[in-house]
């Protein structure tokens, strides 16, 4: 295992931890309060994660049709649902069990591979990969979802983490392809991420040949999107609606507003 290999399989230790300490003083009707993911509560973001975990066990959840599909948009959501309702009838310290024991044992299994063993053909949510490129997205996942669950008990956490960390450092590299693919302004054109908080970081992107290039020292862009940690990752992974934030004083434009708002539109790149 090399040291990457070994931080990632602490990191994913470190947020399923979390989520666990954070969960098991949960009441149950904390687990069945409803998140900022439409049609889904606090528990079935936890089972979720956990029939993920269990399929790269080789013990995928197929036995379950969910009846209701109306809040659903894509075939992957679709596989999703059909996980998370099998659950909908047991409690969170029910659902929290399960999770506990499929996490353990993933994490074991993490441990015990050799170099071999993390360069092996492995799923992933772009495509056809190996175990450590599955990794970071498990990271990224279990990271965004316990975030989802903080947020609908008003228990925020995890915020500085490792996980958060490699969670906003993936949400900025897509912002490349958001700018430059989706948006897509006059060549030229600078645009820079300023995101407060705990995790803060400003990102300078700059239309070169039609492409979106990180750039440095920007003072003046073209256009400049201030917002938290918080805000920024709400945004990206399609947990409030672009519009909803601006109007919330959430994000701050300043420069081309009109580009300012096309590029708040297009930062959802999950769904």
């Amino acid at each position: 295992m090399s040291d990457r290999d070994h931080e990632l399989v602490d990191i994913l230790d470190e947020v399923w931890t979390s989520i666990e300490t954070f969960a098991e003083d949960l009441r149950e009707d904390e687990w069945k309060r409803s998140t900022e993911l439409p049609g889904w509560t606090v528990q079935d973001n936890l089972v979720h994660i956990s029939a993920v975990e269990s399929m790269s066990l080789g013990r995928p959840w197929r036995d379950h049709e969910a009846s209701n599909l109306s809040h659903v948009r894509n075939e992957v959501g679709t596989s999703n649902e059909h996980a998370v309702d099998s659950r909908r009838t047991w409690s969170g310290t029910e659902a929290l069990a399960e999770f506990h024991v499929l996490t353990r044992e993933r994490l074991a299994g993490l441990r015990a591979l050799d170099e071999d063993g993390f360069g092996a053909d492995s799923w992933t949510p772009v495509g056809p990969g190996t175990v450590r490129d599955l990794l970071p997205f498990r990271v990224f996942d279990s990271w965004v979802h316990e975030q989802d669950m903080r947020r609908a008990v008003q228990q925020p956490g995890d915020l500085d983490s490792r996980a958060a960390q490699l969670t906003h450092a993936m949400i900025a590299d897509a912002m490349p392809y958001v700018v430059g693919k989706k948006v897509a302004p006059p060549e030229g054109s600078t645009v820079v991420f300023s995101v407060t908080g705990v995790v803060p970081r400003d990102l300078a992107l700059q239309i070169v040949g039609g492409r979106a290039a990180k750039v440095e020292g920007v003072a003046e862009p073209t256009v400049r999107l201030t917002m938290d940690g918080v805000t920024f990752e709400r945004v990206a992974c399609g947990r409030v609606a672009p519009r909803a934030a601006l109007a919330a004083h959430e994000v701050r434009i300043d420069g081309d507003a009109a580009l300012g708002r096309r590029v708040l539109d297009e930062m959802n790149y999950l769904f």
